[in-house]
C-alpha cells in the first residue's frame, strides 16, 4: 500500500506546473529612477535604467568605464501613455520593484499634475510608498545622468540614498510617497519637497565633473506649486523638526568677533498653538546640543549660546516670511492645531488651513542644553 501512494506522488509531482510564468532575472531591466515633465500638453517621461550586473556584488562598478544606466524618454497625453511609447524600444520587460526616487519637473508643479503623478505611482502595483520624491528646476535628461562622485554606484547617490548624506547635515530633509500623500491630504494640505539641481564645482583628473546639489525646498498645495525657496534662506526648516540629525550655524564670538562654527543636534521642537478671541498664536520651543568644531581664541560657553539661540532665531523667522511671501503654511502650524484643539482648528480653518501672519508666531524659545568642546585641547580655550 506505502508503494503505491510513493508512485501516486511521483506521478502528481510530475504534472505540477511549476513556475512557468516568472521572468527570469537576467530577462529583466530594472527602472531606478524616473523623472516626468509636461510640455504643450503632454507628458514628458524620462526613465532610468539601471544596470545591476555593474554593481550588485559592490559599492562601486567592477568596470568603472562601463555606463552605469541608461535614459529613455517618451511622450503622451498621459503620464501611462508615455511610458506604453517607451516599452516600443524596450528588449526586455521592466520592472519597477526596485524604483528608488521620481523627480518632478518645474513645469509638473506648476501645471497642477502632481495629483496625476501620485495617481499613477499608487495604482500600479509594482511601485511602493517609500518612493523618494524630489523637484527640480534642471532639465531631467541632464539630471538623470549624473554620476555620484569618484564614479560610486547610482544606488548610493544624494537622491538614490538621501538618507545618508542627510545624517552628516540636514539641510532638506527627503520625502518619500508615503509622506507627500499625507501631507497633501492632511491640514494644511501643503508639503514642501526637496529641490534638487546640477553643481559643477567639482573637478577630476579628467576635467570638470557634476553632482546632484540640495538648491532648497519646492512648496506643494493640493492647488499646485506654490513657489520654491532656495539656499540660506531655506535653512530654518531644518531647526523645525524633530527629524533633523545634525545643522551647522555660523556666528561672531569672543572679543574680536571672530566667526565660530558651531552644529546642532539633538533637536527637540516643540509647538502649541495659543487661541484668543479668535485669534491664534504659537509659543515654539527649540532644544538642541551645540558642539564646537573650531576656535582660534577663548570664549565663554554663555557666549555659544547666545550667538546659538540669535541664529536659530533668525534662520526660523526668515524662513516663515519666505513661507508667507508665497501664502505658505511653511512649518504646518495649522497641523499644530488641528492636532491639539480640533474644536478652535474648525472655528478658524478657511479651505484647510488657518490665515497666518507675521505676528502668528508669538514667542521662539531656544535653549541650548549643552556646549560640548569637542576636542580635549578645545577645554581650556571655552571657559564656563
Amino acid at each position: 500500500m506505502n508503494k503505491k501512494i510513493v508512485i501516486l506522488l511521483f506521478v502528481f509531482t510530475t504534472l505540477l506546473s511549476g513556475c512557468w510564468d516568472v521572468t527570469e532575472p537576467q530577462r529583466m531591466y530594472y527602472v531606478h529612477a524616473l523623472g516626468i515633465d509636461f510640455k504643450d500638453d503632454h507628458y514628458e517621461t524620462y526613465m532610468q535604467i539601471i544596470d545591476f550586473t555593474n554593481i550588485a556584488k559592490s559599492e562601486q562598478p567592477t568596470n568603472p568605464d562601463a555606463q552605469q544606466a541608461e535614459i529613455g524618454h517618451a511622450k503622451g497625453k498621459t503620464i501611462e501613455e508615455s511610458l506604453f511609447d517607451l516599452y516600443h524600444s524596450i528588449d526586455q520587460k521592466a520592472f519597477w520593484g526596485h524604483i528608488t526616487y521620481i523627480v518632478l519637473s518645474e513645469e509638473v508643479m506648476k501645471s497642477n499634475k502632481v495629483n496625476q503623478v501620485i495617481d499613477f505611482l499608487t495604482r500600479f502595483r509594482e511601485t511602493r510608498y517609500q518612493i523618494w520624491v524630489y523637484g527640480t528646476k534642471e532639465p531631467l535628461n541632464d539630471l538623470l545622468v549624473v554620476t555620484p562622485i569618484n564614479n560610486k554606484a547610482l544606488t548610493l547617490s544624494k537622491l538614490g540614498d538621501p538618507l545618508n548624506s542627510f545624517r552628516q547635515e540636514s539641510f532638506v530633509r527627503p520625502i518619500n510617497l508615503r509622506e507627500l500623500v499625507i501631507g497633501l491630504n492632511e491640514p494644511s494640505h501643503e508639503v514642501y519637497l526637496p529641490l534638487v539641481s546640477i553643481d559643477k564645482g567639482w573637478v577630476s583628473s579628467k576635467g570638470e565633473s557634476e553632482s546632484i546639489e540640495l538648491k532648497g525646498i519646492a512648496l506643494l498645495s493640493k492647488e499646485g506649486f506654490k513657489g520654491a525657496i532656495t539656499q540660506d534662506k531655506a535653512n530654518g526648516i531644518k531647526w523645525m523638526t524633530n527629524k533633523t540629525i545634525r545643522g551647522e550655524v555660523t556666528g561672531q564670538m569672543g572679543e574680536n568677533n571672530t566667526f565660530v562654527t558651531v552644529t546642532l543636534d539633538h533637536i527637540k521642537v516643540e509647538i502649541k498653538p495659543v487661541v484668543k478671541n479668535d485669534n491664534v498664536q504659537f509659543d515654539i520651543d527649540i532644544k538642541m546640543e551645540a558642539n564646537v568644531l573650531g576656535i582660534t581664541e577663548k570664549i565663554t560657553t554663555t557666549e555659544i549660546r547666545q550667538e546659538v539661540k540669535k541664529q536659530v532665531k533668525k534662520e526660523v523667522r526668515e524662513t516663515y516670511k519666505e513661507g508667507l511671501a508665497l501664502n505658505t503654511d511653511i512649518f504646518r502650524l495649522s497641523e499644530q492645531l488641528y492636532r491639539k484643539d480640533v474644536k478652535n482648528w474648525k472655528k478658524l480653518e478657511k479651505n484647510g488651513k488657518i490665515e497666518l501672519t507675521e505676528d502668528s508666531i508669538r514667542n521662539i524659545n531656544v535653549t541650548v542644553v549643552k556646549v560640548n568642546p569637542g576636542r580635549e585641547s578645545f577645554i581650556e580655550t571655552i571657559e564656563k
